[in-house]
Formats: C-alpha cells, structure tokens, sequence
C-alpha cells in the first residue's frame, strides 16, 4: 500500500521474455499487486515472468493477440475487481523507471487527479530520447492537444495511473485496442470531463528493442482523429500542470 490506497501495477506484455523477468524484479515493494497480461506471446513471456517467484505477481494470458491497449484493459477490469485502488501501467520491456512509481500514482491517491501520465520532456535526461521519437512525440502530442483540448506534452509515454474509480465510469470497451490507445484514452478522458495531470519521469533506453515504425505516426493521427469525430458532446478535463 502506499498511503493506505492499494496499487496493482498492470504489465502489458508481447513477446518480453528476455526482459519481464528483470523489470518485475524491481516493482518497488509498497506495490500490492502486478498483473502481467500476456497478449499471446510466441516466446517463454508467461513462463519467465512465473519464474520471478513473487506472489505478488499473477499471469493472465489472452489465446490470441488483441494488442497492447486490450491488454491493458484485461490488466485494469482484474485489477480493480481485486480491489486495488490504484491501476499503474508499467511497460514489460523494463523501459520505465520504477523509482518514478511514487511520482506517478501520488496525484491519483491524493485525490487530485483522475488519470497521471508521465511526460519524458519534462525530465532532465530528456535528451537521451533518441531524436526520431522525440521529435515524433512532439507531433502527436500536438494533434492530442488540439483534438482533446489538455495540455499534453507527452502523449505517447505509457507510464501511467488510472484510479479504479475513474477506470469504473469510463467506457473503456470503446478503447482502442491497438498502438495508439494513448491517445484514444485521453480523448475518453477528455470527453468525460476527468481531471489529467503530468509529471516528470526518466526517460530510458538501454538495450530493449523497440517496435515503432514510422508508419505508427499516421496510424496515431487516425486514432486521434477517429475519436474526436466520435466525440458528439465533448467535454473539456481539468489539466494540472504537474511538476515536482
């Protein structure tokens, strides 16, 4: 527990063996509980993450690929049904530094945010992002802005907090099941008129390999675009400009 609200961190995972097994090793110790949602992985992801040994950590494997976003959605209905209030999202691919953990759930159990993202340009090590992505971001986190009216500066980081409450009004079935649920999310935050806030986190890049092609930038705006047309009475959220 962490302030005497429970946290379950959710993992969404697609072909992670070689890594799950160290990220899961450093989920900091006040984590109640962490779901890794194996999204049919064809490699030994739901075997090493078991292998962990932590009785903390439970394994939900979907019989067929249904894409990150819908992996997280399993992640958050377990996770909320188990009574957690919290919902955290960590990346399988130990992409996302845990001793940010607190920073990110800390707006979310202190009642002053609904949803926290964390924006790698806030951080002072922001530029060790490789340009490519950096640039990227500064598009889509753009195009977010303008199709959802918060202020986001990193639309695209996954290191995130949901509170079990908020994940229990949204229609999170309408999710976007694939690349670019970031940003489908925050239009139904948005449209829902959910309280958003940011916070600093490190950016990291070690010896992952990373997935993103080119060609998901246009995949996003369409995301992007989808959700704002499907939008008929859209609602501003309050935006607080988290720094720490």
């Amino acid at each position: 527990m962490w302030n005497s609200a429970r946290v379950a961190v959710i993992v969404p995972a697609y072909r992670e063996a070689r890594l799950i097994g160290r990220m899961l090793r450093r989920v900091p110790a006040f984590v109640d509980s962490v779901v890794v949602v194996d999204d049919a992985s064809d490699d030994d992801t739901a075997e090493a993450a078991k292998a962990v040994g932590d009785p903390r950590v439970q394994v939900i494997r979907h019989a067929e690929n249904r894409g990150v976003g819908a992996a997280i959605v399993t992640g958050y209905r377990h996770a909320a049904a188990a009574g957690a209030d919290v919902l955290a999202v960590m990346a399988g691919d130990d992409q996302m530094d845990p001793d940010d953990l607190e920073a990110v759930i800390a707006p979310v159990v202190r009642g002053e945010a609904d949803y926290v993202k964390g924006n790698r340009f806030a951080h002072p090590a922001a530029r060790r992002m490789p340009l490519g992505r950096r640039l990227a971001g500064a598009v889509l986190s753009l195009a977010t802005r303008l199709a959802t009216g918060l202020a986001i500066t990193d639309a695209q980081c996954g290191y995130t907090a949901l509170s079990a409450r908020a994940a229990a009004r949204l229609p999170l079935e309408a999710l976007w099941p694939r690349y670019g649920y970031p940003n489908d999310l925050l239009g139904l935050l948005a449209s829902g008129g959910f309280r958003v806030r940011e916070v600093p986190v490190r950016p990291v890049y070690a010896d992952e390999a990373s997935g993103v092609r080119p060609w998901h930038a246009l995949l996003v705006l369409y995301v992007i675009a989808r959700r704002r047309l499907a939008a008929s009475n859209p609602r501003r959220a309050t935006v607080l400009a988290g720094r720490r």
